[in-house]
């Protein structure tokens, strides 16, 4: 892509509604632009960004033994008046009169719509264990939208939702699920705890939030320090009692609280426990028979009795995790972005446009780069070399390229890490073979 056609409406200065680092940031680097308070439009930068979080949950969701479907936005009022949670909910949910004056609403979760959808066709416990989820846009309209799509109103969401037989199976996708999370957030290269939690309206008694730690996180978390080198994803395999053990590990020996519970509740890990910022971005919950119960959802089981299936619900703030990546991932000069969820992994900076050489290797790095996969965006614009390289640490690609007639000469480029600010000049075939290894 070069950058010269690309819509990239960046910003120099800080817009003075921007309060935290992520909003500030995606204001200027042309990730976002807002539509009303607390609405963004997605511009091509951020929902390049966007569709690789959503990608990653996708692939780790799929990976857990989840089914993705699709639900709408727009939901029918009868079915939360079913659940007995259409008039307690409260004013966050938005409630709409249709052209036939049918009572409808913009979905903030989905439990009574999935129930819906099960009892219209599972019927037998064979059919068991089930998790669906689907990746959509949901309203919450917040009395103080702020901090941009970290607390909007409008907000992209993977929510799944299981249906098992009993409470042991219950728990086992509860634990696949927690597992989950942490693979997902730990591809994203986030630091994430679990941390027990309320229930909230979803209601249940067994909820876990997950936050991710970054220095200007929202709220303070109280943990053990081996969550700061766990890998979650080498140590723990699907096996249900695997899973199960480890679950167990992180909810005992790792017990984590936030600031507005007692510390002391985690005081047996002594000189282990430690404090730091988190920013929540998932949480799920267990619920039992709460929906299934209230909305006549049944199948029969082993004994041809008639059973109501134990539920759970599964979170994931798919938009707010681009800003909460942000926080986890910035310096004074812009973004700096995992290489897994980047927009673009390399950009080629041309310090000489029209100069044939400089314009030749360019054309011939980027090709090369893009046979092989790779994501580039190529800066062939009419600029000084300063505003380059600002608008290429603005954005935060993983990787840059500078092409200047300079070191053509003495047959070199500069490759530059954006993550470490770490620079080394290389022979063109030297810089490919580290940028495509």
């Amino acid at each position: 892509m070069r950058l010269s056609s690309y819509f990239l409406p960046t910003l120099k200065e800080d817009p003075a509604e921007a309060q935290i680092v992520s909003h500030r940031l995606m204001l200027r680097a042309g990730l976002v632009r807002q539509a009303s308070a607390g609405i963004y439009s997605w511009l091509p930068l951020g929902l390049r960004v966007l569709r690789k979080v959503e990608q990653i949950v996708r692939e780790e969701q799929d990976a857990a033994g989840a089914q993705e479907l699709l639900m709408p936005t727009i939901q029918a009022a009868e079915l939360w008046q079913e659940s007995g949670r259409y008039d307690g909910y409260g004013k966050e949910m938005l409630r709409v009169i249709d052209r036939h004056d049918r009572e409808m609403l913009y979905g903030p979760t989905n439990e009574e719509l999935v129930t819906d959808i099960f009892r219209q066709t599972i019927r037998s416990y064979k059919d068991l264990p089930k998790i669906l989820y689907h990746t959509q846009w949901k309203f919450r309209d917040e009395v103080r939208p702020r901090f941009g799509v970290m607390r909007g109103r409008e907000f992209l969401m993977k929510d799944a939702y299981s249906f098992d037989l009993d409470y042991e199976s219950a728990r086992r996708s509860y634990n696949r699920m927690f597992v989950s999370y942490l693979r997902t957030f730990a591809r994203m290269g986030l630091q994430a705890i679990p941390m027990q939690a309320d229930t909230g309206p979803i209601g249940g008694d067994l909820s876990h939030e997950f936050i991710i730690l970054a220095d200007t996180g929202e709220s303070e978390v109280y943990c053990h320090k081996d969550y700061l080198t766990y890998d979650a994803l080498s140590e723990v395999s699907n096996d249900d009692n695997d899973l199960a053990s480890a679950v167990e590990k992180w909810t005992s020996l790792y017990a984590a609280t936030d600031e507005k519970h007692d510390p002391a509740q985690a005081a047996e890990l002594g000189e282990s426990l430690i404090s730091a910022r988190g920013i929540e971005v998932g949480h799920i919950f267990y619920f039992g028979t709460k929906y299934s119960q209230a909305m006549g959802a049944t199948v029969t089981g082993p004994d041809g009795e008639e059973l109501f299936p134990e539920m759970g619900s599964y979170g994931i703030g798919v938009s707010r995790l681009v800003g909460a990546i942000i926080e986890a991932y910035h310096d004074d000069d812009g973004i700096k972005w995992p290489d897994s969820i980047a927009p673009f992994s390399v950009g080629v900076i041309n310090l000489r446009v029209g100069d044939a050489d400089c314009d030749n290797a360019c054309t011939d790095i980027v090709n090369k780069l893009e046979a092989t996969g790779q994501d580039v965006l190529y800066d062939d614009r009419d600029e000084r070399a300063g505003a380059k390289f600002a608008t290429m640490d603005l954005i935060g690609l993983p990787w840059q390229v500078v092409v200047g007639p300079r070191g053509l000469k003495n047959g070199v480029i500069e490759l530059k890490r954006r993550a470490t600010g770490d620079r080394e000049e290389l022979s063109i075939e030297s810089a490919l073979s580290k940028l495509m290894g």
